[in-house]
């Protein structure tokens, strides 16, 4: 779901790397209005997904995600694309 320039993915239900192939799937597709994208893996059994996003696309990894940042409760994670001002 996309909603003013942040896109939502939510990969409750899926393994790690189903997660992290859905994710990527999204920054690469990600046009030039989205500046985040927010993956929703839940905080009891996704702690596993929210491990697993946050070494595959950060320190680098990924040129087109400039930082990770933890979502509003633990059980988010987003990706920065760019700066919102």
């Amino acid at each position: 779901m996309m909603t003013s320039g942040i896109i939502e993915i939510d990969v409750h239900g899926l393994n790690v790397e189903e997660a992290v192939k859905a994710v990527a799937n999204q920054v690469s597709h990600a046009g030039k209005s989205v500046y985040r994208i927010r993956v929703i893996h839940g905080y009891h059994g996704g702690t596993r997904i929210r491990s697993g996003i946050r070494e595959e696309f950060s320190y680098g990894r990924e040129p087109k995600v400039k930082r990770i940042e933890m979502g509003q409760n633990q059980g988010i994670t987003e990706l920065v694309l760019r700066e919102y001002f």
